[in-house]
């Protein structure tokens, strides 16, 4: 049940419902919207909602599917009830084109059978009866006419005709040639008066031509007569006109008496076409609003995520402006939601956001909001919004908010949503606010399901002292003094009136009269909850953080898991390459000590002659020491307390990895491993006095991360990504792109509102090997793409 009569307008469904309306194509499916229920059913409610559902997936696949010739078969099959009337020729042949698109409906669901079983159910009793097509296309053609040989008589008739105005038309054409010739005639060709053939006859020479005059000019100087032998023809013509009308009459009443039987069928046809237009209009205003179907509940409960004003989105949308998403939950648990905050903060569309879009689900509509919001149903839905006075019924407007007040406290039950905007105002806040607390209490032991805003203290304070009434507020910044038109859930909010009157500009003096004229208890509470407000938000912020760290510290575990596994898995190999080389360098020893010996026997000892082949030996002695060089893991250094600067070398990291320090910057130090260049704390290095080789397949190592700098792109998109994920996005690209040794990289996020722009630089300037932050060329993005400078 609904309450009061005018909720969907105040809610903005009737708005909804015009909208709707733009995206049939039939009035049988405009009529279906104007017939729309609101539906408390499960079962029914969850096959609307899949019908609309594979609709829109429908249309999104690129599928054909017909979308013309939706045309109202029950008006005409009314018209033609009783025996002896009859359709039009026109009439019939927009039968035959809605039959094809019903054919063409049936034939594509069922050729497509399993992909879209709620639509596939709509079709799969009905059968395609092409009987009632072949008997139309017997008589109609394909441009709406009866065809000339749909009955012998009418085939009599035409082929009559034709000879007539032939021979009529061969006549009198030769007639004005005759007197064209002459100079006789006004006009250069024939012209036709009254449905007939004439000659036009200067007025002096009309007499040259016996016949008769059918009109004259405005002038006077033209007749327009019609020759007195074509007069005959024109007469027997025209009464076998009449004779073919009779003819064409009496085959469309056969026609209509043959179709007369098939009326059933024509209208479960009719109903086919009704159903998938309406449908597929539903699907049509959920892809403009970006609408899905939400995990539906039977209980009574919301968990609305990201959930966006329908009309207000599509009004932003054609101005190119963003709905900022609102997130609210209602259940057993806590089933009224107290709203507070400044006024103007978005209070009143939240509540409204949140009852339009439960009114647009419960009656078959998909809904803007993210895809694992779940909600349930309501069996009534109850509104307190906006102004009812009524002078017919003697009701100020107070007298109107009680007169609801009264009606919910009686009607509501657990499965009620009740929506109340300005909960108590319209009389003296001294009484409005302990009878708004009193309703509250009731509607509470109830357990209604209720979404209220107010500014009354003693309704935020009852809300945080009561079981099931949970306080939130819109979230206010208070630097800039302008609302951010977000909900938070768990602290009631500030009316921040004494700093919004300071920021429009009241006097300073008057404000403070103001402040001294109210109650001390209230200046405290209000500058609690403005406190409290600011602590959230400087805890999420904190939170925010460590979230990113710990997500930093996981990502650090695995990939140090990732890199010991990788030296344990090429530990056995790199031992094996190594025995190899050591075999290979003694046999190469080996055999130049035996060559030596023999070249030196073979010169029998002749001084210069062994002078020179001891000199090519210590030459390729050199050679051979200088590739076995020691294979040694370096050694912690006793000097590891002293300072690390520019040009050491170090040791890092549980397997002792070796690098040449290049750079350092307060905590941190640039490393050279091989080709690769990294960025490490001076708290994890160590200094080394050894700077020979680790015994660790270096070269394989280095090609993993020669792959991973193939593989890197010096650009980042997190355009839609939140907060919390854009940072966590953004810190793991530039530690990639530190230890690649990138000078430049961009960040692609976006234009929006500038929220997330904001946040990345900001973000950034932690970093000291961030040398600069700015705006791409506005040619190649402008502000939707930050470029970060690396130094």
């Amino acid at each position: 049940m609904l309450y009061p009569e005018s909720l969907l307008s105040k809610l903005g469904f009737e708005e909804i419902k015009i909208k709707l309306k733009q995206e049939c194509l039939s009035s049988m499916a405009s009529e279906m919207v104007d017939k729309m229920q609101f539906i408390s059913n499960y079962d029914l409610l969850q096959k609307l909602l899949l019908q609309a559902s594979e609709f829109k997936q429908l249309l999104q696949s690129g599928d054909y599917f017909p979308a013309d010739h939706f045309i109202d078969l029950k008006s005409m099959l009314a018209s033609v009830k009783v025996e002896g009337s009859y359709l039009q020729e026109d009439k019939f042949h927009q039968i035959l084109l809605s039959l094809h698109t019903v054919f063409t409906c049936i034939d594509f669901f069922k050729i497509r059978t399993g992909i879209y079983p709620e639509l596939e159910k709509l079709v799969v009793n009905i059968n395609i009866d092409k009987s009632i097509v072949k008997s139309i296309e017997q008589i109609i053609d394909s441009k709406g006419q009866v065809r000339p040989n749909a009955s012998k008589e009418l085939a009599n008739i035409s082929q009559e005709m034709f000879t007539i105005e032939s021979e009529a038309t061969k006549r009198i054409n030769s007639i004005f040639k005759e007197l064209q010739k002459d100079g006789y005639t006004a006009e250069s060709k024939l012209t036709i008066r009254d449905g007939r053939l004439a000659i036009p006859l200067l007025t002096e020479y009309k007499r040259k031509l016996k016949g008769v005059i059918l009109d004259e000019s405005s002038t006077g100087q033209t007749v327009f007569i019609e020759p007195v032998e074509v007069f005959e023809m024109n007469n027997k013509l025209r009464d076998l006109v009449y004779a073919k009308r009779r003819e064409i009459i009496k085959i469309l009443i056969a026609l209509t008496d043959e179709l007369r039987p098939a009326m059933p069928t024509l209208l479960t046809y009719h109903q086919l076409l009704s159903l998938v237009d309406f449908i597929r209009a539903k699907a049509k205003l959920a892809i403009r609003m970006e609408a899905i179907m939400p995990v539906l509940k039977p209980e009574a409960s919301i968990n609305m995520v990201e959930g966006r004003h329908p009309l207000l989105y599509l009004s932003f949308k054609e101005q190119g402006k963003k709905v900022i998403p609102l997130t609210a939950q209602i259940t057993e648990e806590n089933h009224v939601l107290l709203i507070s905050g400044p006024n103007a903060g978005g209070k009143s569309v939240a509540l409204k956001t949140i009852g339009l879009i439960q009114l647009m689900l419960q009656y078959g509509l998909l809904i803007p909001v993210a895809a694992h919001s779940e909600m349930g149903l309501m069996k009534n839905i109850f509104v307190d919004i906006g102004d009812d006075q009524s002078l017919e019924n003697d009701l100020s407007t107070y007298s109107a908010h009680l007169f609801h007040m009264n009606y919910f406290v009686q009607q509501a039950n657990a499965k009620t949503l009740i929506l109340i905007d300005e909960f108590g105002t319209g009389t003296d806040p001294k009484f409005g606010g302990p009878i708004a607390e009193a309703v509250l209490e009731v509607l509470n032991r109830k357990k209604v399901r209720g979404v209220i805003t107010t500014h009354y203290s003693n309704l935020k304070n009852f809300a945080n002292s009561t079981d099931g009434i949970q306080n939130a507020s819109m979230l206010f910044d208070q630097v800039e003094m302008k609302p951010f038109y977000q909900l938070e859930m768990g602290l009631p909010g500030s009316s921040y009136a004494f700093e919004i009157a300071q920021k429009i500009g009241l006097p300073a003096a008057l404000l403070n009269s103001a402040k001294q004229k109210i109650g001390h208890q209230q200046k405290k509470v209000d500058t609690l909850l403005a406190d409290l407000e600011r602590e959230k938000k400087e805890m999420a912020i904190k939170q925010n953080e460590m979230a990113i760290q710990t997500r930093k510290l996981n990502q650090l575990v695995i990939e140090n898991q990732q890199t010991k596994d990788f030296f344990d898995t090429n530990k056995k190999k790199i031992l094996k390459e190594a025995k190899i080389e050591v075999d290979q360098l003694l046999k190469s020893a080996n055999k130049l000590v035996e060559n030596t010996i023999a070249d030196i026997k073979s010169v029998k000892a002749d001084k210069e002659a062994t002078k020179k082949i001891r000199n090519q030996f210590e030459t390729a002695a050199t050679e051979i020491i200088k590739k076995a060089e020691p294979i040694v893991v370096p050694a912690k250094s006793s000097i590891a307390n002293q300072k690390i600067k520019v040009g050491d070398w170090v040791v890092y990291g549980e397997d002792q990895m070796l690098a040449e320090v290049l750079s350092i910057q307060k905590n941190k130090a640039e490393l050279a491993i091989g080709d690769l260049h990294t960025w490490i704390l001076l708290s994890k290095l160590q200094l080394t006095t050894n700077r020979t080789k680790k015994a660790v397949n270096q070269s394989a190592f280095s090609n993993v991360m020669a792959s991973s700098a193939n593989q890197f792109q010096p650009q980042i998109d997190i355009r839609g990504a939140r907060g919390e994920e854009a940072l966590w996005e953004v810190e793991k690209f530039l530690d990639k792109a530190i230890m690649l040794n990138y000078s430049e990289i961009r960040i692609l996020h976006g234009k929006g509102d500038g929220i997330l722009r904001k946040l990345i630089r900001e973000y950034l300037k932690k970093y000291e090997v961030v040398s600069s932050v700015a705006s791409e060329h506005v040619e190649f993005g402008g502000d939707g793409i930050t470029i970060v400078n690396l130094r």
